[in-house]
């Protein structure tokens, strides 16, 4: 596939590494995210690299790591497979350490004379006494476990929900709330993510879920992010690598004043306190790097140093002071009109999906959010443990208003195959089984009193359905 597609020229471009981009470096089943930058040393596995020469070759390409942390486009052979015939059991095989001819000295000798990984490999194979009295099995692992650790190679990936949410579930599962890749694609398939969509997201996985719907969606449509705390969290999806048009479709509303956006006494005009001491940290951390600069070789007389700089203190701190104000106002401006155009989205037009992956107690949101959602639409609410979930069950049982609710649970195991006999692997097996509980429902009606509570009136969702170029805008 990437060979037809390198012979077509401009073609494929898309499908090249470029600097800037944000791609996942890979190595057996360890993951990094990273960006191209030049000159830029990466650590990967108690390894520093440099991922220059990775630009323009083509995505899911292995690179060899030459001395330096320089790359080098890797020839792969076909070494996975058995190098001689392969037993039929591993009964009469006596683990005593004898078994391998090689000692620890010649192979640091075949290192020295600069012999390859894959060199070393069929050395290794070749002077093994059992190998051939392996299974077939048997021998493909044994020559992975060698690879991992005499092969000095890394593989460049180009970043996908799939990819990140193996990187996340490997490195640090607890952020994205134990959160598996087969899981979340049950969460965007129940909701039915897809272009023009308008999603309602509340989310603490570093990013993760917000950045698969982005990716679902392509651009088109709107994604409202509910955010607790100061501000959103937005580190995965900086890992997507997404162009700037995905951003313009990306918005953010506090979940602290979803009751006040109920009650119609929302102050879109008053200034954002967090936003506000945000920058202004920022302001302060400018001045102090501006202070903490040399100071110039050539100084004058006495007299004229401190006229020059009692005059220049003003002066600069006039000007400092100016900007600051200005930089504010801009802020708060820029905050406001947000804040306004986000209030209309939600209670204008409602939303159309609805997604809950928190570390929060699901049940107070789902209730709380659930009112912004139009009739006949999909939510779903992910949770790490099951009886949060049951409680969102019972509740929504009670008080009615929805159907097709259910709740599922998602297993994923890995196998080991062989020629006659399949059976659970003992190594993954602990780590796969169970990956959090997924509610999946479809809300069936809308109460007057939520209508009431948005101040619309009651033939609004005849109006919405029925104007589709509206409901379909790249605005909202």
């Amino acid at each position: 596939m990437s060979f037809v597609m390198a012979d077509n020229g401009d073609d494929d471009n898309q499908y090249r590494i470029k600097e800037g981009d944000y791609v996942v470096l890979k190595r057996g089943e360890i993951f990094k995210a990273v960006q191209i930058q030049p000159r830029k040393k990466v650590i990967f596995e108690k390894q520093w690299i440099f991922l220059d020469n990775a630009v323009r070759q083509l995505y899911s390409t292995t690179f060899e790591i030459l001395s330096g942390g320089n790359l080098k486009p890797h020839e792969l052979k076909d070494t996975a497979s058995p190098l001689v015939e392969a037993g039929t059991d591993n009964r009469n095989i006596v683990d005593d350490g004898k078994s391998q001819k090689l000692t620890r000295d010649d192979i640091e000798a075949l290192k020295e004379k600069g012999l390859k990984g894959q060199d070393i490999i069929k050395k290794l194979v070749d002077n093994h006494a059992t190998f051939g009295d392996k299974t077939e099995y048997s021998q493909v692992k044994y020559i992975k476990k060698k690879k991992k650790k005499y092969e000095n190679t890394v593989m460049i990936l180009k970043p996908s929900c799939r990819i990140l949410a193996m990187m996340y579930h490997g490195r640090e599962p607890g952020k994205i709330c134990h959160l598996r890749y087969d899981t979340l694609a049950q969460m965007l398939t129940l909701a039915n993510i897809h272009a023009g969509s308008k999603v309602l997201v509340f989310e603490t996985c570093a990013g993760l879920v917000l950045g698969s719907i982005m990716e679902r969606m392509g651009g088109y449509g709107s994604v409202i992010q509910m955010y607790p705390g100061g501000g959103p969290v937005r580190a995965g999806v900086e890992n997507f690598g997404f162009p700037a048009h995905f951003h313009d479709t990306l918005h953010e509303f506090p979940i602290c004043h979803v009751n006040a956006l109920l009650a119609g006494t929302l102050d879109t005009s008053a200034k954002d306190p967090t936003a506000e001491n945000t920058h202004e940290k920022q302001l302060n951390l400018a001045a102090e790097k501006k202070q903490n600069q040399p100071e110039a070789e050539e100084q004058g007389t006495p007299e004229e140093e401190s006229m020059v700089t009692n005059t220049g203190d003003d002066a600069g701190q006039d000007v400092e002071k100016t900007e600051k104000d200005k930089l504010k106002e801009a802020k708060v401006s820029d905050s406001v009109f947000h804040t306004r155009l986000v209030c209309l989205i939600i209670s204008l037009f409602f939303t159309c999906r609805l997604i809950i992956s928190s570390r929060f107690h699901p049940c107070p949101v789902l209730l709380g959010l659930l009112k912004f959602l139009s009739p006949s639409r999909p939510f779903v609410v992910y949770s790490q443990y099951i009886e949060p979930l049951i409680e969102c069950f019972k509740k929504l049982k009670e008080c009615g208003g929805t159907v097709n609710l259910r709740l599922t649970d998602t297993w994923l195991r890995h196998y080991q195959v062989n020629i006659w006999t399949l059976h659970c692997s003992p190594v993954l097996a602990p780590l796969y089984l169970s990956a959090g509980i997924v509610l999946g429902d479809v809300k069936l009606i809308c109460s007057v009193m939520e209508i009431h509570a948005l101040e619309l009136p009651a033939h609004s969702f005849v109006l919405m359905f029925m104007s589709e170029e509206v409901w379909n805008s790249r605005l909202f």
